[in-house]
């Protein structure tokens, strides 16, 4: 069941647009730079794919925004890696990578 949000439509726009504009345009700043360096970078880094896809749910406007971007972005295996193979969390599950294990 949804829940509604005790402030209205126009509350949470003056609350929280600017604050998002800001993070959309930083988006924007990251892929610009990405696009200088490497046009063909998603097609090679799972990282990126994953991004992408995150802002292509955004742009279809289902519900679930959030749930779908975190289950992209979430490793699904259930079963706990034997050893860390690295110090620190890369942000996306490289699915492919499945593949040529």
């Amino acid at each position: 069941m949804a829940t509604q949000s005790p402030l209205s439509t126009n509350e949470i726009a003056d609350e929280y647009f600017i604050e998002n504009r800001n993070r959309l345009l930083e988006i924007a700043a990251f892929l610009d730079r990405l696009d200088r360096v490497d046009p063909g970078r998603t097609a090679r880094d799972f990282r990126l794919r994953a991004f992408t896809e995150a802002l292509g749910v955004l742009a279809g406007r289902a519900p679930g925004y959030v749930m779908q971007i975190q289950m992209l972005l979430s490793d699904p295996t259930r079963e706990p890696i034997a050893t860390l193979d690295r110090k620190s969390a890369q942000g996306a599950y490289d699915r492919a990578g499945e593949a040529r294990s």
